[in-house]
């Protein structure tokens, strides 16, 4: 497994090995040690192809979060919310899928949300904390502030997702 630094604090991309043979392949999907972080709960979430899912973070109890490609293929993006931060308010965006073997680990102080690309798509989250239903947020996906270029124009979204809030709303920008 190979880690590539970011220009934001703390936010690497993971890149593994797929090892094929004739009946299939193994990939490495991801290692505590390596990353030096434990993760307290995995999710997984299937997706057809342009669903947009996010950008959420919780505020209280923020999540790290480390997210992996089991099939299919993403547009992922993340933004930093974390106040103090040089790259507050920028956002980061990475392709990741089955196929390049690419994830993607981000501290707590993110929003997070990713653009399907493929017919089918599973992806896989470890989080550092535990879902706290009270503490959840969303940042309205394209909002201009934001300047996320998403690879469709017309997402598939929830009606929670459409009624997101502003960046400088919830930061008083």
């Amino acid at each position: 497994m190979k880690i590539t630094k970011t220009k934001f604090k703390d936010l690497f991309i993971i890149t593994g090995t797929l090892h094929k043979d004739n009946r299939g392949h193994l990939r490495e999907v991801i290692s505590e040690r390596l990353i030096k972080k434990r993760f307290k709960f995995h999710i997984t979430s299937r997706s057809k192809k342009h669903v947009l899912r996010g950008l959420h973070f919780q505020r209280n109890k923020p999540q790290g979060k480390y997210i992996s490609i089991l099939k299919g293929k993403i547009f992922d993006v993340t933004i930093d919310i974390r106040k103090n931060s040089k790259t507050f308010g920028k956002s980061f965006s990475v392709i990741l899928s089955d196929k390049n073997c690419k994830s993607l680990f981000i501290p707590p102080g993110f929003a997070h949300g990713f653009l399907t690309l493929e017919k089918e798509n599973i992806v896989c989250y470890g989080c550092t904390e535990y879902r706290s239903i009270g503490n959840e947020y969303g940042l309205y996906y394209n909002d201009p502030f934001l300047k996320i270029n998403w690879p469709k124009k017309n997402p598939i979204i929830t009606k929670k997702d459409k009624h997101a809030k502003k960046f400088k709303e919830l930061f008083k920008l």
